[in-house]
């Protein structure tokens, strides 16, 4: 049996469709949702009421603890896991990561697709040893074995990336990680407030994980390079506005016949 876990905050909107999905779509498939909020101060609870989730708060998060407090909250031995701007698209969605699940009992968790970085290593059988980043699991939209967790909880002291590290950490166990073609959707806009507080947990989770470092150098060709496209984006976007505005004169002195 399957539990659902939906990391949430303030995205009362998305969740209420990802919640509609869930119960109209797949409710045979699925034996409990359970949402995980991190104190959020729109309708998110009302929400998750409304299609009876069961609505759980976390104070403090972080992606290794917002994880593995969501996995304690399971009853059920696979879980899967969303964020609330994320929703499962393929009609068989569940059932076919059950099959996997029951098919390899030394599998530890399953990825799922959503973009053509997934597609492409699905495709060409890109295995998560070969790029944990790119065929390991993501935590949005995979699914993973509660009892390989219970053994290789998720890391708390990681900046980000904490599903990559546990997929690094349950391969040199010993365990299993592969592709599953159920297709979800990853939607959403960040401001840029978040996008900089991603960028920060990317800087030091890249560091962590991938020993990727930044010299003063490369910090400065990155300023260099922002500004350039800025600029270029700018003149681009001009020059484009002013083509539509001739054509739209253009076109007011020149119209064609109706039909």
């Amino acid at each position: 049996m399957i539990s659902v876990i939906i990391r949430n905050k303030n995205q009362d909107e998305a969740l209420g469709f990802l919640l509609k999905n869930l119960t109209e779509r797949y409710a045979e498939d699925i034996a409990e949702i359970i949402v995980i909020d991190n104190l959020s101060t729109d309708k998110s609870k009302q929400v998750s009421n409304t299609f009876g989730a069961k609505f759980v708060s976390i104070k403090e998060f972080s992606y290794g603890g917002s994880a593995n407090f969501a996995t304690q909250q399971a009853s059920f031995p696979i879980v899967v896991m969303f964020s609330a701007h994320s929703y499962p698209v393929s009609h068989d969605f569940f059932k076919l990561i059950k099959n996997k699940f029951h098919e390899n009992p030394n599998l530890a968790g399953l990825r799922c697709l959503h973009n053509p970085n997934d597609y492409r290593n699905f495709i060409n059988n890109i295995s998560a040893m070969e790029d944990p980043n790119k065929s390991g699991l993501i935590f949005s939209g995979s699914a993973f074995r509660k009892s390989v967790w219970e053994k290789h909880p998720f890391r708390e002291d990681v900046a980000t990336f904490e599903d990559k590290e546990w997929t690094v950490r349950v391969l040199k166990a010993g365990y299993d990680i592969d592709f599953v073609p159920s297709i979800f959707c990853y939607q959403i806009k960040r401001s840029k407030k978040q996008l900089f507080f991603r960028f920060k947990n990317d800087l030091v989770g890249n560091y962590q994980l991938w020993h990727e470092d930044i010299s003063f150098f490369s910090a400065s060709k990155g300023v260099v390079m922002s500004i350039l496209r800025l600029v270029k984006s700018l003149f681009i976007d001009f020059w484009y506005i002013i083509l539509r505005y001739l054509h739209s004169l253009k076109f007011m002195f020149n119209k064609p016949d109706k039909f």
